[in-house]
């Protein structure tokens, strides 16, 4: 990623909650060849990744976070934390999210860097609270600065009890005994809650948010986590208290904290209320005025830290991060930080001075210590394990010794006990997480990556559960919601308090059902898990376009509003309403990449100024990468020497019968066109059309040029086949005025005689008694010579 560039647009866009500034991003994102999203946290992150995929699949978007990276082998769209994003990457657009979090007093200086520094080559953007006007406009004074009203009202509603609270309602508390507490009232008064803390992976957050979304429950109770973009169906936020400890010392939120958490509620064009819990004071008129007017403070200062450091020596590297900044008053020195205290401490270490001398050695050093202590020990503590690691990496070796780490990893693989303990535990493997996702630092690093993972999820698993039985009555009935607001998405077929149903492997999780055993529970989420997260070749589709996973059916197409884009239906009998939101998306993202192969080489084409190449391009996506080439002669008798070039370069070949893309006549992906081809316009018997095979007896009904096949005689020929039949036949002919049909065609074609003769005279030749074949005199137009 280039560093500010002249030429290169930078846009601010600002203002509060509920403007459609993310959704903005992501579509400009998408409008250009590359692009990445920094975002303020891992939740987020994995919000928008999920998003972006669902709609252009999987294998062109990378996510990278300080403990997840999911890296295709050619990501063009980057959705990364902005701690973690890859700076030296060049990338045509950049976007920033949360900008106002440069004046964070603890992870301000990383997105102040990304301000002075990260940019895209074509285009930047920032995005964030209106209150950084000034400061970013003496910081970046090349941004256009543009200023977006909220799309809905936001009004105080005074003091409400619990009791009070209606539907629909988010109770914000800052400790998690008070977001246990909180909890446990709303279930004994309403029957029961989501609770999201800031401390539940993306995972356990995301299950117990699709609980609040489809109405199975009406309340939430939540820490400030929710009012970092997340987007939630909130027509209330209700503060149960207005102070938090900030790791310091225990403050009230300031006025622009309480808006932006305030801000979650509306949604769209539909009005939110903010209000504040009894007994808790009302709050102070010019509080209530600037909420509801988002008239805040302006930033005055951001937090900088040097970002160019020495590695010469560790002397060096210390007083490079104590340099400070030279340029303006706006920039604020950071007072503390975890990475640079734990530094000071390994300085300390005698073994740590011995090993840390050199550029290498002191970079290492400096890595380790950003290792995050998620775990929130004492310093000291987290200082041994990273003086350890340090140890094991700056040695001959130079890595993490593997049975160490499997002591320390496996006694972490452990789902029992109760929400605290499994949150705590949570925390370590998090750590463990992040070490394995270096993989320079870990032989076998998938591996590990592999194992850290699957131990956070089973985790999450668990403690998604464990907070459905504490907090939600297993008694609940269908919850009231006002009339004609919203539906909630399809229910499990097992109501709440039957036994599941034994030959369903996800009943358990219909509703936590009475009479699923807890390891019943774990066993059918960890399947669910798998599924979800299974490569792309685990899942497959039929002819009639039915998609399965390990011979389950999952779902289905149904016809969309072309070829390319079918609609995608689940059909999964017994999963939860969570659990079936995460399967829409990801059979919808392993839709967009089954499709891809077929149309994905004609991009660059599509986006080319040559009229020629966008008018073939653009015919060819409309039937899947194929078509008859007398469809578009005059179109590619048009093309100039350079054009056909550009296509052969993009894997599209200009037949004699077909004009088609490569790639997208494979066998795999020839059965993927069959069940597009089928939901889209249904012939007789779908399994008449069979992509294994070369050719087949032509279907009625059955587009052929879409399922990548040309018609010959009786059969429906595959098209890359058909084309060596055409090339080999007038090899013979150019020979000989009468000539046999070589004994490889038929082994092509795997046909009956009968049938090949079909095939050869629809080439324009004509068949003699004896079984050689002579030029016909009205040959076919496009037969070669």
């Amino acid at each position: 990623m280039p560093t500010s560039r002249a030429g290169a647009g930078v846009s601010a866009l600002l203002g509060p909650t509920n403007t459609g500034k993310t959704h903005r991003a992501i579509e400009q994102l998408l409008s250009h060849r590359s692009g990445m999203i920094g975002l303020p946290l891992r939740l987020l992150a994995r919000e928008v990744y999920d998003r972006v995929t669902a709609r252009i699949g999987e294998q062109q978007v990378a996510l990278v976070t300080g403990e997840e990276k999911r890296i295709p082998p050619r990501p063009r769209y980057w959705i990364c934390t902005v701690e973690s994003m890859p700076v030296d990457l060049e990338v045509d657009f950049v976007c920033i999210d949360e900008i106002q979090l440069a004046a964070h007093r603890q992870r301000g200086h990383t997105f102040t860097d990304r301000l002075l520094h990260a940019r895209g080559v074509a285009e930047t953007w920032f995005l964030g609270s209106d209150a950084m006007v000034p400061a970013l406009q003496e910081l970046v004074p090349t941004a256009h600065v543009q200023r977006h009203p909220r799309f809905s009202k936001l009004t105080y509603g005074g003091a409400v009890s619990v009791g009070a609270l209606p539907p629909r309602t988010a109770v914000v508390a800052f400790s998690v005994a008070e977001v246990y507490e909180l909890a446990e009232h709303l279930r004994q008064r309403h029957g029961g809650t989501a609770v999201v803390l800031g401390a539940l992976s993306p995972r356990a957050r995301n299950a117990q948010v699709a609980m609040y979304e489809s109405g199975e429950v009406e309340y939430m109770v939540a820490t400030d986590a929710i009012g970092m973009g997340l987007n939630l169906d909130l027509d209330r936020v209700v503060f149960a208290s207005t102070h938090k400890y900030d790791g310091r010392e225990s403050r009230p939120l300031t006025p622009s904290e309480l808006g932006q958490i305030a801000g979650r509620a509306g949604r769209y064009t539909r009005d939110g209320t903010f209000a504040v819990l009894r007994p808790q004071p009302a709050l102070d008129d010019r509080i209530v005025h600037a909420i509801e007017n988002h008239a805040f403070e302006p930033v005055r200062q951001v937090v900088w830290r040097n970002s160019d450091l020495d590695f010469s020596s560790l002397a060096g590297l210390e007083a490079s991060l104590r340099a400070r900044p030279r340029r303006t008053t706006r920039l604020r020195m950071l007072e503390q930080a975890d990475d640079f205290d734990a530094l000071g401490q390994l300085a300390r270490l005698s073994s740590v001075r011995k090993r840390a001398r050199g550029e290498e050695a002191v970079a290492l050093l400096w890595d380790v210590c950003r290792i995050p202590d998620f775990r929130k020990l004492m310093l000291e503590s987290h200082v041994q394990l990273l003086a350890r690691i340090y140890d094991q990496l700056s040695s001959a070796q130079g890595q993490l010794d593997e049975v160490w780490m499997r002591r320390r990893i496996e006694r972490l693989d452990d789902v029992g006990g109760d929400i605290d303990t499994l949150m705590t535990r949570m925390a370590f493997i998090r750590t463990w997480t992040y070490i394995a996702n270096h993989e320079r630092w870990v032989p076998n690093a998938s591996h590990w990556q592999a194992l850290t993972r699957s131990i956070e999820d089973r985790m999450s698993d668990a403690l998604h559960n464990r907070l459905t039985e504490r907090f939600v009555a297993k008694t609940m009935g269908t919850p009231t919601r006002p009339a004609g607001r919203r539906r909630a998405a399809p229910k499990a077929k097992v109501a709440r308090g039957e036994p599941p149903d034994p030959n369903n492997p996800f009943a358990a999780l219909a509703g936590l059902a009475v009479g699923a055993s807890e390891p019943e529970v774990d066993q059918a989420l960890e399947r669910v898990e798998s599924i979800v997260g299974a490569a792309h070749e685990a899942f497959e589709v039929d002819a009639k376009g039915r998609i399965r996973c390990d011979g389950l059916k999952l779902g289905r197409w149904k016809r969309g509003r072309d070829l390319l884009h079918p609609e995608v239906l689940v059909e999964a009998e017994g999963w939860t309403t969570g659990a079936r939101a995460r399967l829409q998306r990801r059979l919808q993202a392993w839709t967009v990449d089954a499709v891809a192969p077929m149309v994905a080489a004609l991009e660059p084409l599509l986006g080319a100024p040559e009229p020629a190449r966008r008018g073939v391009a653009y015919v060819l996506q409309r039937t899947l990468g194929t078509v008859v080439a007398d469809d578009v002669r005059d179109e590619v008798g048009a093309l100039r020497p350079e054009d056909r070039a550009a296509f052969e370069d993009a894997g599209v070949v200009l037949g004699v019968l077909a004009v088609y893309v490569a790639r997208g006549v494979r066998p795999e992906n020839l059965a993927v066109r069959r069940a597009l081809c089928w939901v889209h316009a249904p012939w007789g018997d779908a399994a008449a059309v069979d992509p294994a095979r070369p050719s087949w007896p032509r279907v009625q009904g059955a587009d052929l040029a879409a399922l990548g096949y040309v018609p010959m005689g009786e059969l429906a020929v595959r098209v890359d086949v058909a084309e060596r039949v055409a090339a080999a036949m007038a090899v013979e002919a150019s020979s000989a005025a009468r000539f046999p049909v070589p004994g490889s065609v038929a082994r092509w074609l795997e046909c009956s005689p009968r049938e090949l003769t079909g095939v050869v005279e629809s080439l324009g030749y004509r068949a003699a008694a004896d079984g050689t074949f002579a030029r016909s005199r009205s040959r076919r137009s496009g037969a070669r010579s």
